[in-house]
């Protein structure tokens, strides 16, 4: 899959992304902090790395069927505020509840039932407020439409990654009462303003249901060999990034034997050039094309992540952090922006739920297979505790998606077949 466009962004597109961003900066601060300091917190209750990684991988359970359903419902329904604000503002109050739980739950099983909420009120909020992209801007500038968004991403990633460690060393509740407030504030903003600005768009909907919605989008992924191979290949790079998520802060505190503030440092190092790589890939793709660029930082993001799976000196994981987060903003930036070509109009948001169903089978088994890994090789790998299994994880899920970008095929073909479905 390839694309060339080389036009600058007009000033009414400039504004759009940057409004369509704020949601994103929220939400990537919220579960950022759940899916990393969590971890953290469940850890006084329980040492068994695979049931840290059950409770996190609730997230790709749940991906695996609110997505698609609230997806498909958003493509038909009509109210006054549109068709998808009103998922993002019935899920952003789960999120905020389940968050105020997490800050002062003391016992394992509550904690897993209220970390299960979270994820459901984040996937009913997030998947039709991410259509809003195909829907209010060019399939020519998806490159650095999802750049943009991984700006946002970044930056809120990086925020709770930083603000996030620095606030739990204060209390352990403090983190997640500051990510609720933070997500109330930026989500009531933007409804806001999008409402003012942009209005709500003028979609007929469809007499057709959601169920049939949903069959439709089963039948184009068996019908199109490109959706196949896409949907396999997300799922390998979210595996990779979830198993990273969970693990990293207990690899550098319980592995490496390091203080939580530099691990703290590690990671916001990381999250910086993540925010800086993220523009540049934008840039990059719609220049070159989004799938050339995806395959070749794949390479050099797989065999980085092999690094530290067989060094442990902090002095070379150092000198690979770079490496690994610049690949990291490719696969943070442009996965959705491959598949937006190949939706049909009047399915943004059933194809954006698809879009998460991959990212849920990967965000399930990643922190699962990593903690087994982890938990397998405690004695031969007993100088990190077994932590250093989490690389080896992360590194074979990337290295073994790069033979599925070759089954995409151009943008005009695949465009071409899904809309004659």
């Amino acid at each position: 899959m390839s694309t060339a466009s080389d036009r600058d962004l007009k000033p009414g597109e400039k504004r759009t992304l940057a409004l369509l961003g704020l949601p994103t900066f929220g939400m990537a601060l919220a579960i950022t902090t759940v899916s990393t300091y969590l971890s953290r917190v469940v850890e006084q209750f329980t040492s068994s790395t695979i049931l840290i990684g059950l409770i996190l991988g609730g997230e790709g359970i749940v991906a695996l069927f609110v997505p698609i359903v609230v997806g498909s419902w958003s493509d038909r329904l009509q109210t006054r505020i549109g068709g998808r604000l009103p998922f993002l503002v019935a899920g952003t109050p789960l999120m905020v509840v389940a968050l105020a739980f997490m800050a002062t739950l003391s016992s394992l099983g509550p904690m897993a039932l209220v970390t299960f909420f979270f994820f459901i009120g984040y996937f009913t909020a997030y998947e039709p407020y991410r259509a809003l992209y195909p829907d209010l801007t060019d399939d020519e500038i998806q490159g650095r439409a999802q750049s943009t968004q991984a700006i946002w991403r970044g930056a809120g990633t990086g925020l709770a990654l930083v603000g996030g460690g620095l606030l739990l060393s204060l209390g352990r509740g403090i983190p997640f009462v500051a990510a609720a407030v933070i997500l109330v504030v930026v989500v009531s903003v933007f409804c806001t303003l999008v409402l003012r600005r942009e209005g709500t768009a003028d979609r007929s909907g469809s007499e057709e249901g959601v169920r049939d919605r949903v069959r439709g989008v089963v039948r184009l992924v068996r019908r199109h060999p490109a959706l196949r191979a896409y949907m396999f290949a997300n799922a390998l790079w979210e595996l990779s990034l979830a198993a990273l998520k969970t693990f990293v802060i207990l690899y550098i505190t319980i592995g490496l034997g390091k203080s939580l503030p530099l691990a703290v440092a590690a990671v916001g190092f990381a999250a910086l050039v993540i925010l800086g790589g993220a523009p540049l890939a934008g840039k990059l793709a719609d220049r070159f094309g989004r799938a050339r660029v995806i395959r070749i930082a794949l390479i050099v993001y797989g065999i980085g992540l092999l690094v530290p799976l067989v060094v442990t000196l902090p002095i070379a994981i150092v000198a690979i952090i770079p490496v690994v987060a610049l690949g990291g903003a490719v696969i943070l930036t442009l996965p959705y922006a491959l598949l937006v070509p190949m939706m049909p109009e009047d399915e943004h948001g059933a194809l954006t739920g698809f879009y998460s169903v991959s990212r849920g089978i990967g965000i399930s088994l990643g922190p699962v297979l990593a903690g087994t890994a982890i938990q397998l090789t405690r004695s031969p790998l007993s100088g990190t505790q077994g932590f250093q299994a989490m690389w080896g994880v992360c590194a074979a899920a990337i290295l073994l998606s790069i033979p599925l970008l070759g089954r995409l095929r151009s943008e005009h073909e695949d465009r071409e077949e899904l809309e004659e479905a």
